[in-house]
């Protein structure tokens, strides 16, 4: 998954490939950089307009609102993330783990920029628009659980409060958005890769 070197404009405007024409999805991209830079509320219109290279008019062409921008941006990340973990099947139930956990975490890390809009500007979405967001949320919850509660099905796992364990790894993946920085002592596969690690630990019974 790891796409080392890549901006993450780049990354970006290969992944939202769908969304089109080349303007909306420009603005789309510019919007999830001044958000996760200046939060939802300090940026705005022009602000973004600037940073797509386009006119502060141009914004309204593609997009009602600046919420509509926030609402797209979490609505294309939370899919793309649920994407990830339902694309997981086979091996074990611990392999499925670790590879859904590696997965999460790595993506919370290479397109951190993005994942930091998802997961901290969730107030500022209209209360239609923050209930579609939360199913997409529910769902990714749902088949986290799932691959937890495999393991406790197959006896490998020993996991007394599935939610609370479910929420635990959860958390500790989405908060790699807060702090990951390029360049660092490690790359998104590595973090994934650790963060599989001690998740598996965690869950595994003692002993």
């Amino acid at each position: 998954m790891t796409t080392t070197g890549l901006d993450e404009f780049a990354l970006l405007d290969e992944t939202w490939r769908a969304v089109t024409p080349d303007a909306a999805r420009r603005m789309l991209i510019a919007a999830a950089h001044a958000f996760a830079e200046k939060g939802y509320h300090a940026t705005t219109t022009r602000d973004i307009a600037s940073l797509a290279g386009m006119s502060p008019a141009a914004v309204y062409i593609h997009y009602r609102s600046k919420e509509e921008l926030l609402f797209n941006i979490s609505l294309l990340g939370h899919e793309t993330s649920l994407a990830l973990l339902n694309g997981i099947e086979g091996g074990d139930a611990a392999q499925r783990l670790r590879t859904a956990v590696s997965a999460f975490a790595g993506w919370h890390a290479e397109f951190h920029t993005t994942a930091r809009v998802v997961q901290y500007e969730l107030g500022a979405l209209t209360p239609e628009h923050h209930a579609e967001v939360a199913e997409l949320r529910r769902q990714i919850e749902q088949r986290m659980r799932s691959f937890i509660a495999d393991g406790v099905a197959e006896g490998v796992f020993d996991v007394g409060d599935l939610k609370g364990a479910t929420l635990a790894v959860l958390s500790l993946c989405i908060d790699v958005a807060r702090w990951y920085q390029p360049g660092g002592r490690r790359t998104p596969d590595e973090i994934g890769a650790l963060y599989a690690d001690l998740v598996l630990r965690m869950v595994r019974p003692a002993g």
